[in-house]
């Protein structure tokens, strides 16, 4: 509030020359027009909030410690005083605003079963619901299962070489997701029935895909699967 203290002298002395306040007001009065004058909104915007605060507070407990010790450094109690606080104000910020989460997401792209594709698991998602809405389910199965696996490779779960085939896929997905290994068997079968085989998909098979896909969206891997294929235990 240091800008303020010049505004809130000059307000007064201008208040007091506009109102016709005596020059040497009585206590009484000078209180009055403190009051006034501070209830203002451009005084209260300044006032600091309570992290303003807490946060000096912080600062001058660890200023008195490390002043007051031997050779300018903390005492033991104080230091762990200091300690305390640090470890409190953490909690509270992880119970407030959560865990941060590791950003673990990665730009893939590349192959997908024969086909160059640099879209992201959104794009491919979005097109397959687009493909389902306009009654186009030949397309809308085999943009829903690639969208499935660029979503595990984004997820650093699984990856997807140019040479990996939807059989291949869906056998190493059984392993993060043994509860799923069925519900991968047939979506690739879905796929291959649609890409490979020239057979018109339908409303169930994209249902079916569609649904594996947002299953595995929410769902935590048992395993991990290593670029090579390898499966790990997930740390």
């Amino acid at each position: 509030m240091t800008g303020a203290i010049p505004r809130l002298l000059q307000s007064v002395s201008t208040a007091s020359a506009r109102l016709d306040v005596p020059v040497d007001p009585s206590a009484e009065e000078a209180r009055r027009l403190l009051r006034e004058e501070l209830s203002k909104q451009e005084y209260q915007a300044e006032r600091p909030t309570w992290f303003d605060l807490f946060a000096t507070w912080v600062r001058d407990q660890i200023e008195n410690a490390f002043g007051s010790g031997p050779g300018g450094g903390p005492p033991g109690a104080a230091f762990g005083i200091i300690l305390v606080i640090i470890i409190a104000a953490l909690v509270i910020a992880f119970l407030v605003f959560g865990l941060p989460r590791l950003n673990r997401r990665s730009q893939v792209s590349g192959a997908l079963f024969g086909e160059n594709d640099d879209r992201d698991s959104i794009s491919i998602r979005q097109a397959a619901s687009a493909a389902a809405s306009a009654g186009d389910y030949t397309l809308a199965v085999a943009e829903a299962f690639r969208g499935l696996a660029r979503g595990l490779a984004e997820r650093t779960i699984l990856t997807v070489t140019p040479g990996s085939t939807a059989r291949d896929f869906s056998a190493r997905a059984g392993i993060p997701f043994p509860d799923l290994a069925a519900e991968f068997t047939d979506a690739a079968v879905n796929f291959d029935d649609v890409r490979y085989l020239g057979r018109e998909g339908t409303r169930a098979q994209y249902e079916q895909v569609a649904t594996l896909e947002k299953t595995v969206r929410g769902t935590r891997p048992l395993l991990e699967v290593a670029p090579n294929g390898n499966a790990g235990a997930t740390p």
